[in-house]
């Protein structure tokens, strides 16, 4: 009963540090350090979710495994009345059970949430309000903002690689930018022009590979206006560092006038495959010199 009470009495300002703690908790340290604020996306919260929670798991295993293995070290340590090997203890099966199944449970647990949240995320969305298709290219993009009604009504922005300014600066006002509709699902289409590239918006906690003859897809709905910075996350050459973007959150009807401004600068079309550089996909066919017998097996 003594040890019982004693234990109560141990947890009591425990807790209370722990509370202290806890309360004294900046938003970004209580989301992990994550680059972004909850709601920015309808996926951002469910990312943060797994991710904060599967930190708490692991520092609690932390906790745990150096209180262990501090507490062998005391208990068990050599006394200065003992001589020789201390007393060996082998094939204890609780423990052994024990050492088996809290990671078979901790693998299982992390896949199962993970692989859920990750089906929602990748779920497409049947009807999106905005479709635009994404172009990487060294070292800048392209962005079509698609009319699946009438391509010759889509309107397209074509990017440039940020200008450097020195000291590690760029024009910002000379990024490419993408615009998004608050409020409005969306579905990106990621292809490449060359090599592979990464879409990467930052605050999206979203990124997706772009290769080459493959198409690759994200489908998220923006809920908070702002801009947001955007890279590419994959390592494509010599400028990979300047392979910038910003992201335009803004209202359906701001969104509806850049894509106004856009038809009315000429930008209408689409930018699409037949400016690629990279031409050596698996589909496409080897180019016939003149005047030679493309059915020749010679």
């Amino acid at each position: 009963m003594r040890s019982k009470r004693r234990l109560r009495l141990a947890a009591i300002p425990v807790a209370a540090v722990l509370v202290l703690a806890l309360a004294g908790c900046t938003q970004q340290q209580l989301q992990g350090w994550l680059p972004t604020e909850p709601g920015t996306t309808n996926h951002v919260n469910s990312v943060i979710g797994l991710w904060v929670t599967s930190w708490i798991v692991l520092l609690g295993v932390g906790i745990i495994t150096w209180a262990l293995i501090i507490w062998a070290v005391v208990v068990y340590r050599r006394r200065k009345s003992q001589t020789g090997l201390p007393v060996q203890l082998r094939y204890n099966m609780p423990i052994e059970i024990f050492y088996t199944i809290v990671p078979l449970f901790l693998v299982l647990g992390f896949f199962f949430f993970t692989a859920r949240d990750q089906a929602d995320i990748e779920k497409p969305t049947a009807h999106p309000d905005t479709t635009i298709t994404v172009y990487g290219k060294r070292w800048a993009w392209d962005f079509n903002y698609m009319d699946t009604a009438d391509k010759k009504n889509s309107v397209y922005y074509q990017g440039i690689q940020a200008q450097e300014l020195g000291n590690g600066n760029v024009d910002e006002s000379k990024l490419p930018v993408l615009y998004l509709p608050k409020g409005k699902s969306v579905k990106i289409i990621l292809k490449s022009r060359d090599v592979i590239h990464s879409f990467w918006v930052v605050d999206f906690l979203y990124k997706k590979d772009m290769i080459p003859g493959k198409t690759n897809y994200e489908y998220f709905t923006p809920l908070k206006e702002g801009t947001f910075t955007g890279k590419c996350a994959e390592l494509c050459g010599e400028y990979h560092s300047l392979m910038l973007f910003n992201v335009k959150v803004v209202s359906p009807d701001a969104y509806q006038a850049y894509l106004d401004k856009l038809r009315q600068e000429g930008n209408v079309g689409d930018l699409g495959d037949q400016y690629n550089t990279n031409t050596n996909q698996p589909n496409n066919k080897a180019p016939v010199a003149a005047g030679a017998d493309s059915t020749s097996s010679k």
